[in-house]
């Protein structure tokens, strides 16, 4: 693959998912994924933002080969951007991809024997969907993972889409004016 400055993007190994998933949830956790801050946003920068490069231009089925590399790749381009671009409009840059695997996943069961914590990253892009029936399909696929706060994250992500139609908290990276009530709305912690 070709970056922006032209040079050759390195392409990821072949255990890539392996590498990936067990930097996500056997070296970090909870408090990393949520509440990181710079030095996990480095890190996953470092080793995964090239690997997002790579391969994002491939159609979302090719990363369906199993549950575990469909979850790969949700993380890698939904997760990896947040961290490796936060704050910019290339964060959000990959969020059809991963939405487009998540669906197809979801559709296969792939999430039937996943974690807890694998199905809530497999379901996050729902969440971070600015439409209103993927926020509704996030409701009702976090409902099902039985932890109140996580769905209480949900259930708000869907109340401003409801409300503004987009997640106001994201205009400011994407060049978009606020709309009347938007900044008080992330003024009020609605800034995910």
């Amino acid at each position: 693959m070709i970056d922006e400055d032209d040079s050759v993007v390195p392409a990821p190994p072949g255990n890539w998912a392996e590498q990936l998933l067990h930097f996500w949830f056997v070296d970090h956790g909870f408090a990393d994924w949520f509440k990181g801050g710079e030095a996990f946003d480095e890190a996953v920068t470092a080793r995964f933002a090239e690997w997002r490069e790579a391969l994002r231009e491939l159609p979302a089925g090719q990363f369906l080969a199993d549950p575990h590399t469909a979850l790969a790749a949700v993380i890698l381009f939904d997760q990896v951007p947040r961290n490796a671009y936060r704050a910019t409009a290339e964060a959000f840059a990959t969020d059809h991809l991963a939405l487009a695997i998540a669906r197809m996943a979801v559709a296969g069961a792939f999430d039937a024997g996943l974690s807890r914590d694998e199905r809530l990253f497999l379901y996050l892009p729902f969440e971070h969907s600015e439409n209103m029936d993927d926020q509704r399909e996030s409701v009702r696929l976090i409902s099902q993972l039985g932890d109140s706060n996580l769905l209480q994250f949900a259930q708000s992500h869907l109340a401003m889409i409801e409300r503004f139609g987009r997640f106001p908290h994201r205009n400011a990276a994407l060049g978009r004016a606020d709309r009347p009530g938007e900044a008080e709305a992330v003024a009020a912690g609605n800034s995910w």
